[in-house]
């Protein structure tokens, strides 16, 4: 998959854990709705790849909205 730049949402939390503070930094990658659709396309045909290959079954159906793709 190509890489794309991203802007991230950034939270930023300080915790004291054993009596020391401890900064907890989250990104979160903010993305456009034609790149989560891309992003969402592609996580789903990766897992259907993976179910064909481990799945039970020597047969796994394609879902009809992943055959549309």
């Amino acid at each position: 998959m190509e890489q794309i730049a991203l802007n991230y949402k950034v939270e930023t939390k300080t915790v004291i854990f054993q009596g020391k503070p401890i900064t907890l930094t989250n990104r979160t990658p903010v993305f456009t709705p034609e790149q989560r659709e891309k992003q969402r396309r592609f996580i789903e045909s990766k897992l259907y790849d993976a179910v064909k290959k481990y799945g039970r079954g020597s047969k796994v159906e394609m879902p009809q909205k992943l055959a549309e793709h």
